[in-house]
């Protein structure tokens, strides 16, 4: 008995068992993605407090509903929906017989707070001694900002990342994204399979503590190591690169259309002349050199902008890359969901989603030749699976399932 649009194709990780009490992006991430090579993933959720992302803008259609947010629907592809009231005996008991079932266990609550509830990685191995917890959070599971909350921006500016953008003389911008969000599960995957091996070897389990504030600082290690070595800070430079000139976002013909274009060497700046056909400027002696070019690069912008604007950036990337140099569209929304790279990779599939109809999913980026990702079931509606994970998966009988029921294990409206 499968869910309707469960599809039974077999993944690399087809048999690997995980169980989700995370929520809104980094451990729902890193659950999504193991789905997509054949993991199967039950997210335990709750009407008493439901994922943010499930009440978060934008809503499909502009039509609000826990089951329409366009922030939750891509983060929980391919999962089992449960909903559990862990806060009953007989609740905590059904998520007990999850652990025992499970491989793996993801979380990234404020530490402590499963804990605080009798499922720390303590209490799991004794239910399950091979089980592999993944504990991702802020700061880590310990230390001054292990119990402090915090979102995107924080997540932004903590590890440095903020401080660099914008322009000179201004403060720092950050961007309407959590990069951390997506930057720890990196780290946390590689854990995973690390902790598979070592449980391969030794018969055990471990648990696996991983910080989003390291794995940002991680991304910013040349600046760090500027600072420790030379005792330079960061400075916010805008589009300005010191090692590359024209580096910028070019306005291009059409609505707000642009190209992103990048010269390092003299050999790529004497191609990308050829490009725009040579004109007089490019000889003028204020641009023969990377020096020269750094010294003049607002006006040798003005002179690139008055070329771009009369081509698609498409036109400018498509020259631009035939003859060596680094360009690319600045794609919005609509141009990536029409991007032939992306369709030609099928990074899109298209599910039936509850509530929301057809749904575009981005799938994992890696491709495995022999099996690759595949997203096997839409987003769920909030405790959609509940009944079938405790038949098919605990073996419950239609009687004791009903008993759980009326004595309220299972969290409902």
């Amino acid at each position: 008995m499968m869910p309707e649009h469960a599809t039974s194709a077999k993944g690399a990780l087809s048999g690997l068992k995980v169980l989700g009490f995370g929520w809104m992006a980094t451990a729902p991430l890193v659950d999504a993605v193991l789905s997509d090579y054949g993991a199967t993933v039950v997210k335990v959720e709750s009407f008493k407090r439901v994922d943010p992302f499930r009440v978060m803008i934008p809503y499909s259609q502009g039509i609000s509903g826990s089951n329409r947010c366009l922030m939750f629907l891509p983060m929980n592809r391919g999962k089992y929906s449960m909903c559990l009231d862990l806060q009953h005996p007989k609740g905590l008991d059904v998520a007990k017989r999850l652990v025992k079932w499970a491989d793996v266990v993801t979380d990234n609550w404020t530490p402590k707070s499963l804990e605080k509830i009798g499922l720390g990685y303590e209490a799991l191995k004794q239910v399950n001694p091979r089980i592999i917890m993944l504990r991702t959070t802020i700061g880590g599971q310990e230390g001054p900002y292990s119990q402090g909350g915090g979102l995107g921006v924080m997540l932004q500016a903590l590890p440095g990342l903020v401080y660099p953008m914008g322009w000179p003389g201004e403060g720092p911008t950050p961007i309407p994204l959590a990069l951390t969000d997506f930057m720890g599960p990196i780290y946390t995957l590689i854990a995973l399979f690390t902790a598979l091996e070592y449980r391969t070897k030794t018969g055990e389990g471990t648990c696996v503590d991983v910080s989003q504030f390291e794995a940002g600082v991680n991304f910013i290690a040349p600046a760090v190591l500027d600072y420790v070595v030379n005792g330079t800070p960061q400075s916010r430079t805008g589009n300005s690169l010191p090692y590359a000139a024209p580096h910028n976002a070019y306005r291009c013909k059409g609505d707000d259309r642009w190209c992103a274009i990048a010269v390092f060497s003299e050999q790529e700046w004497k191609a990308f002349c050829g490009v725009m056909g040579n004109p007089q400027w490019t000889k003028d002696p204020k641009f023969s050199t990377l020096a020269r070019r750094k010294e003049n690069e607002a006006e040798l912008d003005r002179f690139v902008h008055e070329w771009t604007i009369n081509h698609s950036p498409e036109e400018v990337m498509g020259r631009m890359q035939a003859a060596g140099i680094a360009a690319g569209v600045v794609e919005g929304g609509k141009d990536i969901c029409e991007d032939p790279q992306l369709a030609h990779r099928r990074h899109f599939q298209r599910l039936d989603t509850p509530e929301v109809g057809a749904f575009d999913y981005s799938v994992a980026p890696p491709r495995l030749s022999k099996t690759p990702p595949e997203i096997r079931l839409p987003s769920a509606s909030i405790g959609q699976h509940t009944e079938f994970v405790c038949r098919e998966f605990l073996n419950m009988s239609d009687e004791e399932f009903i008993a759980l029921f009326q004595e309220g294990a299972f969290s409902r409206e």
